[in-house]
């Protein structure tokens, strides 16, 4: 088993149009107003940007997305990442009976020194940490849904 490489999956429901959810999820440069772990993000271009984000431990991790797929019809925005976390995410927006379905997936090889040092006794703490960055993305959207 490789102890750095990631899987993460993550279902949100939001209630909001599924089209209202894609349009908030495809602005990566305005996450950080509503979602509290992502930091920074810094756009290079059209498709590239630099982000930084931090949940409950005590690292940033910082890397490079390339946007490889947008595609509003099929409701699906993913991205290449680079830096220190390489692999890739990917939301998938679909109507639902209360709004919206956000399905997020993410695979991910770590390459930040100090978390590949603390991989194996870490690996429970980062899958929490993930865990929570992610209730506080749903609850953050959310809330950033309602008000707009």
């Amino acid at each position: 088993m490789d102890w750095t490489h990631y899987r993460f999956r993550s279902l949100w429901v939001l209630p909001a149009p599924p089209a209202t959810v894609y349009e908030v999820l495809e602005r990566a440069e305005e996450y950080p107003r509503w979602w509290p772990q992502v930091r920074e993000v810094t756009r290079l271009d059209d498709t590239t940007g630099v982000i930084r984000i931090r949940s409950v431990l005590p690292y940033d991790l910082h890397f490079t997305a390339r946007e490889t797929r947008r595609d509003p019809v099929a409701g699906v925005l993913e991205i290449a990442m680079s830096g220190d976390i390489e692999g890739w995410a990917c939301w998938t927006i679909a109507a639902g009976a209360a709004g919206t379905l956000a399905r997020f997936e993410q695979v991910v090889d770590v390459h930040k020194p100090l978390l590949r040092q603390f991989a194996v006794p870490g690996r429970p703490l980062f899958r929490a940490n993930h865990r929570l960055m992610m209730r506080a993305g749903r609850r953050g959207l959310v809330a950033y849904l309602e008000a707009v």
